[in-house]
């Protein structure tokens, strides 16, 4: 290793993680290779040019590269297309605790970007490339004043298991909890869980934030070793003299707009108090002074703005549109609201609205993920849509955003560990939750939405699901932990706190930190206060659907599942699939079986589909005395019919039980080729595999037990014996129908039983 490379390392749950500097992508202004086992990844922090914006101008990328897993790309180009859904997830949970670190002010244009180069599928990357992202940012020159640490934890056989492997992810854990933070506090959560309750989480946090705390210390060693100097900022600061003057000339109109309970009315009346300011304070549009003299009057005046509704919150415990610090707003749910969706509600919370419709499909219509990790397949997927209009703007309508398929991913997190498995429910199941309001918390609104769409579309949960947000406003000393918080208290707020759950416990949480003072004593108090909301919501959703309904939609396809002997498979399939697509194009269904004899029935409707799982039953089941079949007459013999069963399977009506009651010479005296008739075993010999039959009708047999129809067959009334499969071919019957001749040329005849002998003495 030369000299300009710099490597420090750390030991985690008993395992090394590394950070490599100086030599790979030297001129970024930041770049790290962090590694864990066999897993690589290229991490890069680059500072371009000043901007003139009022905001962050931040881009974090992740680009998934396929040959890190030793994968060609799956797409018609064979290469790398747009970031895949995990991609996005992670870059997001790279920016979210990074973001608020840097300084206000902050004006160049930045992009982390976290290239994968080598995948073990034992250490996933998303942890390393969020612990790279931190890095490569400390050894720039970019002025992020602290190192981010980040740690997996998950729940494998009841133990909390640090940074688990990713086959136990996929496969063997209650819980997979994200989280990062600084050596001080910790500023992001991400979690999906199996109803883990809110106590075990408190202690999963904590366990994470000591192993952040090695994260940092050996960032920090690197940033000693290899760091750039930083780059001054500086911080924009508002006049305090314009500050008192805008407070005393528009603090009491602002502050009584602010106070405006309808959410669209309060945005007007404080856009006015806005105007008003800035046309007073920005001076004449002409003059050079104008751009600077605006500038300033608006931060100030939004300064005014945060510091008025903080402080109502969290001093006086008054919210903007009057509601306690616990209470929810009005709820009002409907479900079945579209006619010809297979399952459909209508979840509003204030002016916060989510419709969720379901969409039931067959398991060919699972989603294919083509990524880096081991799961290679989701039958149930959660999409979410934020339309424009649904916060009363005019908009571009495109593909999802960044923050479209976070939400969407999280309100699928929630669902997934009450969704029933693959053997109780075999569907492909999509929901999709269109926000046609907004404000605040339409993530958690898609979580109640989707829960209820569910059910009403008569999917089995294990239980339903409800979320809640929770908000923190702190000052100074004074704090207030907010249930169900509004837009406005989401962006003003010091925390945005999203739990989803059962009346048992979690399964999704989401948490960001903008500040960090938060204290494990207020992340118990929110967790606590969720509980209370969230049990009450699900009980306003149980008044309105308490179970998932019996049936499924009429509209909704039918997918049937049966199990047959292994053996049976081939009879299924049959000679080059014919048999399989024969019966997919009588019924018009498809039909799915698996190596250990599952077979999956999907029809458009539950009559065809409750015929065609009838049909293989009867092609596969073991026949038995009594039972009654439904054939075709397949070919006729001096001494009887030959009738299928099922495919593949014939049973013999003896000529003496053709028609009862009267004596016949020939077969073809009444039946055919191709004739249809129902008949019902009586007898059946399955070392010579021989079935015999008697017409289903027949007055002798009729009513008769299973138990009467063995006796009948033990004193020789039963008169069949059939072969059982037609290849290979019965030789009795072969020399049955060469002329009624034996193979010594004697003369031969049927007994009662159905069974061919010949006359030959010898050879009876």
């Amino acid at each position: 290793m030369s000299d300009a490379v710099k490597r420090v390392a750390v030991e985690i749950a008993g395992r090394e993680i590394s950070f490599e500097t100086g030599k790979l992508a030297k001129q970024a202004s930041g770049a790290v290779v962090v590694r864990a086992g066999d897993t690589m990844v290229l991490c890069t922090a680059t500072a371009g040019d000043l901007r003139d914006v009022d905001f962050l101008p931040l881009t974090v990328d992740v680009e998934e590269r396929m040959y890190a897993a030793g994968k060609i790309p799956g797409s018609f180009f064979k290469r790398e297309g747009r970031a895949g859904e995990k991609g996005i997830l992670t870059a997001r949970m790279i920016d979210r605790p990074i973001r608020p670190l840097f300084p206000k002010g902050w004006r160049y244009d930045t992009q982390l970007v976290a290239i994968p180069l080598s995948i073990d599928h034992v250490n996933p990357y998303d942890i390393l490339a969020m612990n790279g992202a931190s890095a490569a940012l400390m050894v720039s020159e970019i002025p992020v004043p602290t190192p981010v640490g980040a740690v997996r934890i998950g729940k494998v056989d009841g133990n909390f298991v640090v940074n688990p492997n990713e086959e136990d992810l996929v496969d063997n854990t209650d819980l997979d909890l994200i989280v990062a933070g600084t050596d001080e506090a910790i500023l992001m959560v991400e979690a999906g869980a199996n109803e883990i309750p809110e106590a075990e989480i408190l202690d999963a946090l904590d366990i994470a934030h000591e192993a952040i705390r090695k994260l940092c210390a050996a960032q920090w060693q690197l940033r000693e070793q290899a760091g750039r100097e930083k780059l001054q900022v500086e911080i924009p600061q508002v006049h305090p003299e314009l500050y008192e003057q805008i407070k005393a000339s528009h603090g009491a109109a602002l502050d009584a707009a602010t106070q405006i309970e309808d959410k669209l009315d309060r945005q007007d009346a404080c856009k006015t108090v806005e105007e008003q300011v800035l046309a007073q304070y920005s001076g004449d549009p002409a003059s050079e002074t104008y751009a600077e003299y605006r500038s300033n009057a608006q931060g100030a005046f939004d300064k005014l703005e945060k510091t008025l509704i903080r402080e109502r919150i969290a001093v006086h415990k008054k919210r903007p549109d009057g509601r306690t610090a616990e209470e929810i707003r009005p709820i009002s749910i409907e479900v079945g609201v579209l006619p010809r969706t297979h399952g459909s509600a209508l979840f509003t919370r204030g002016q916060t609205q989510a419709m969720s419709v379901v969409a039931l499909g067959t398991t060919r219509e699972e989603m294919r993920l083509d990524t880096l990790g081991l799961q290679n397949a989701k039958r149930y997927f959660h999409h979410y849509n934020f339309p424009p209009f649904s916060v009363g703007e005019a908009g571009r309508l495109g593909g999802p955003k960044r923050r479209d398929i976070g939400h969407g991913a999280l309100a699928e997190r929630a669902l997934v560990p009450m969704v029933p498995s693959q053997e109780e429910f075999p569907y492909t199941i999509r929901v999709v939750s269109e926000i046609l309001e907004s404000n605040g918390s339409s993530s958690m609104a898609s979580v109640c939405g989707s829960s209820l769409s569910l059910m009403d579309a008569g999917v089995p949960l294990k239980a339903p699901v409800a979320g809640i947000a929770m908000g923190l406003i702190k000052e100074s000393e004074d704090y207030i932990i907010l249930t169900d918080i509004a837009g406005v208290e989401d962006h003003l707020g010091d925390m945005d706190f999203k739990v989803a759950g059962t009346e048992r416990g979690i399964t999704a949480l989401q948490m960001d930190i903008k500040i960090t003072g938060v204290t494990f004593e207020i992340m118990r108090d929110a967790l606590a206060q969720a509980k209370v909301a969230r049990t009450f919501i699900l009980g306003r959703m149980q008044e309105v659907i308490e179970h998932p309904r019996p049936e499924l939609s009429k509209h909704a396809p039918r997918i049937s599942t049966i199990k047959i002997d292994p053996e049976k498979i081939g009879l299924l399939i049959g000679k080059g699939g014919e048999t399989i697509r024969a019966l997919q194009e009588e019924f018009e269904s498809q039909i799915d079986v698996n190596d250990e004899g599952q077979v999956l029935v999907y029809a458009a409707s539950g009559e065809l589909g409750d015929a065609l799982v009838d049909r293989i039953r009867s092609m596969t089941k073991e026949v038995e005395i009594g039972d009654e079949f439904t054939g075709k007459v397949v070919k006729t013999t001096t001494f009887g019919a030959f009738i299928e069963l099922a495919k593949g399977t014939d049973g013999l009506l003896h000529i003496s039980n053709i028609a009862p009651g009267r004596r016949i010479a020939t077969v073809e005296e009444v039946l055919a080729k191709g004739d249809e008739l129902s008949v019902r075993v009586v007898e059946i010999d399955r070392e010579r595999g021989r079935i015999g039959l008697r017409l289903a009708d027949d007055p002798e047999i009729a009513g008769k037990t299973v138990e009467e129809l063995v006796a009948i067959a033990a004193s020789g009334g039963g008169e069949g014996g059939g072969r059982r499969e037609r290849p290979p071919r019965d030789r009795d019957r072969d020399r049955g129908d060469r002329g009624g001749r034996g193979r010594n040329g004697g003369a031969r005849d049927a007994d009662r039983g159905g069974r061919v002998r010949d006359r030959d003495p010898e050879r009876s």
